[in-house]
């Protein structure tokens, strides 16, 4: 017997009026912020434990014009801890280079393009087995591109994007700089399982 598998559909889109109505998402997981290369080969020895992690990036904003500021945190997520790596303050040493180029572990990740190149402008680098999540939602019949909306359309939940703009070069990140960088890394990954367990057998 042909075993056909069957794909879950979305709603296509999403206004900004329809998420302010849903409930604020959060991340409870625990957050663990590295800024030394030791603590950094720690984090990427646990992360090669799971077979697949979130993943996102924040650059200070620049608020003067031909203004670029390099790539200032790099968040790792599982589904229960997310790891901030400081990157204004390590760079990005060999250990997490060769995971972010390593085909062992799957990095789910958005509009990666953008982390990419900022990425490059700290070290010469080619990213492996990295899945942006553009690339795949509209299987599912989603036409936004956003993380917010994506995540609102599959979960009735709202990302503030409150932090955004603010300074993540700061010598300490504030808890709300903190989550709203976890959450991030976090919802890509939570996304991409939802999405895998839209395959049902038939």
């Amino acid at each position: 017997m042909i075993k056909e598998y069957m794909i879950q559909e979305y709603i296509e889109s999403i206004t900004k009026e329809e998420i302010a109505r849903f409930p604020v998402e959060e991340f409870l997981g625990r957050i663990i912020v590295i800024d030394t290369e030791e603590d950094a080969g720690k984090a990427v020895s646990y992360l090669y434990k799971f077979p697949l992690v979130g993943f996102d990036t924040e650059t200070r904003p620049s608020f003067r014009k031909g203004q670029h500021n390099k790539i200032s945190l790099m968040q790792i997520s599982t589904v229960d801890v997310c790891f901030l790596f400081r990157l204004n303050r390590i760079g990005i040493p060999n250990v997490l280079k060769n995971f972010l180029g390593g085909a062992q572990v799957m990095k789910i990740g958005l509009s990666l393009r953008d982390d990419f190149g900022a990425m490059r402008k700290r070290t010469e680098i080619e990213p492996a087995n990295f899945v942006d999540l553009q690339n795949i939602v509209g299987a599912y019949g989603i036409k936004e591109s956003s993380l917010q909306k994506i995540y609102a359309i599959m979960f009735n939940r709202k990302i503030s994007k409150g932090q955004r703009l603010t300074n993540w070069d700061a010598e300490i990140l504030t808890d709300a700089q903190q989550k709203y960088a976890a959450l991030d890394a976090w919802a890509c990954l939570k996304i991409y399982n939802q999405l895998k367990e839209g395959h049902e057998l038939l």
